[in-house]
């Protein structure tokens, strides 16, 4: 078995829970065999000292198809 992992930035307007989603969610419409997701890193974009986005920075590891 051979696993590789991608990194991706998911973004919500409703928090860093449904940030991670959205990552997992785009690269499930191209990678199958999703196994785990490691959230590395939590950022948001600030306007008028309230947060405007959240963003998610992961790491995806799937299983390799041959």
């Amino acid at each position: 078995m051979v696993v590789k992992i991608i990194q991706l930035i998911g973004s919500s307007e409703e928090g860093w829970q449904e940030a991670t989603q959205n990552a997992i969610d785009e690269a499930a419409k191209t990678i199958r065999n999703i196994k785990s997701v490691h959230v590395k890193r939590c950022t948001a974009k600030v306007r008028e000292n309230k947060i405007v986005e959240y963003r998610a920075v992961v790491n995806i590891a799937f299983i390799v198809s041959r």
